[in-house]
């Protein structure tokens, strides 16, 4: 399907959506599981394309590893391949090509593991020769990058010999993603100690357990900004907890300010509208996978929005500011930076009498967190299977609440 063509649709009907579960979980989960000399068993694991790559990927005995766009799994297969049993490549699609993962690499070289790069120094493609003698159990990583990275170590950390201890520099980022990683941990019998800017986990065992995937709170925001932008709607997300591991559970909170309520009940939350406030501003820097959402849900709704903590954009499925504001541009709003670090939606919001037509840069946060612009008018979505890395059923969801499309 080369593009979807989204119908007018200012009034939603009342619906219960079964969201993708989380990825972040799923991901982080299979790790700890593929890590465990005990069983784990696992249940609601994410349909989502990266979930689904990383599972094929830890059952593959061939010697290359193809993550495809997936950039969990590129990092988290990475800290795997250097405590495995032999010699992995890692590769992955152009654009994966060109996303760092110099900072790991260099981590995992410092622990004792091989790194070979096979195009360009510090990207992928690379080889990563396991781990035979532990040369070290400190390790500083830059804490502002991509908690990823810090993830990625943070599993594999229980199962050297000498354990790890790990200081972040900097500014951290995605803390939320972090403490995640670390709380799954805990899950399976890990210890750990976090400590201002340092990680502790001496060298343990995995033990057995059993664990139920949570819905994806990313999946939700593009349902919070529906309801935002709508004339009338109320839907119900189900799979979804009022006390949650996942950092995008700041959706709630921002979209309080932003004219939507959360009301939890034991199978979900129920969102309805609210008047919204008429200035906000956001720190993005536990959650930036959110910003794309509340930038397009302030430009509508023309209220001024200060977004701060957005560096980690510029290295995802695509440098998405510079893909924000090429396409909010088409709506007369700009994306603006202000002062180091601040970025200011400034909106004369205009719908267009034809249909716009999105461009989505082979990313599926583009696509997700532009559609509810269909609220105002006829959109066209390009490429609209890139929905597949994280929510596939998200065009099917849509025609649920009542969303008219046209492939």
């Amino acid at each position: 399907m080369e593009a979807i063509h989204l119908k007018h649709t200012a009034i939603l009907q009342e619906s219960d959506i079964a969201l993708s579960s989380s990825k972040s979980e799923s991901n982080r989960a299979l790790i700890i599981q593929a890590l465990s000399e005990n069983p784990i068993e696992l249940h609601n694991l994410s349909d989502a394309r990266d979930t689904q790559t990383m599972t094929r990927l830890l059952k593959s005995e061939e010697d290359t590893w193809d993550v495809l766009d997936a950039g969990t799994t590129m990092r988290f297969l990475c800290g795997f391949a250097a405590v495995g049993r032999e010699r992995k490549i890692l590769t992955g699609t152009k654009r994966m090509q060109q996303r760092p993962v110099k900072i790991l690499a260099d981590a995992l070289k410092t622990l004792g593991a091989k790194v070979e790069y096979l195009k360009k120094d510090g990207y992928p493609p690379l080889a990563i020769s396991p781990i035979k003698t532990q040369k070290t159990n400190t390790i500083s990583i830059k804490g502002d990058v991509s908690s990823q990275y810090i993830s990625a170590l943070l599993m594999i950390a229980p199962t050297l010999p000498e354990g790890l201890t790990l200081t972040l520099t900097g500014k951290i980022g995605s803390r939320p993603y972090i403490q995640m990683t670390l709380d799954l941990m805990n899950r399976f019998g890990i210890e750990s100690n976090w400590s201002g800017d340092t990680i502790e986990i001496k060298s343990q065992a995995y033990q057995s357990g059993t664990y139920t995937i949570e819905s994806d709170w990313s999946a939700a925001s593009y349902w919070y900004s529906f309801i935002s932008l709508s004339q009338q709607a109320k839907v119900k997300l189900l799979g979804l907890r009022a006390q949650s591991m996942q950092g995008d559970t700041a959706i709630v909170r921002m979209m309080n300010s932003l004219g939507v309520m959360s009301a939890f009940e034991d199978d979900g939350v129920v969102l309805q509208k609210i008047p919204d406030q008429r200035e906000v501003s956001f720190d993005f820097t536990d959650c930036p996978d959110l910003a794309q959402t509340i930038a397009v849900v302030c430009a509508v709704k023309k209220i001024p929005c200060q977004m701060s903590g957005l560096e980690s954009l510029r290295i995802k499925e695509t440098d998405r500011i510079a893909a924000l504001k090429k396409e909010l541009k088409k709506f007369k709003v700009k994306l603006k930076e202000t002062e180091p670090g601040v970025w200011e939606v400034r909106s004369k919001f205009q719908t267009q009498e034809q249909p716009v037509e999105i461009q989505t840069y082979e990313d599926h946060r583009m696509a997700m967190a532009f559609a509810p612009l269909c609220t105002q008018q006829d959109l066209v979505i390009n490429d609209p299977s890139v929905v597949n890395k994280s929510y596939p059923g998200y065009w099917n969801d849509l025609r649920k609440a009542g969303v008219e499309t046209k492939e």
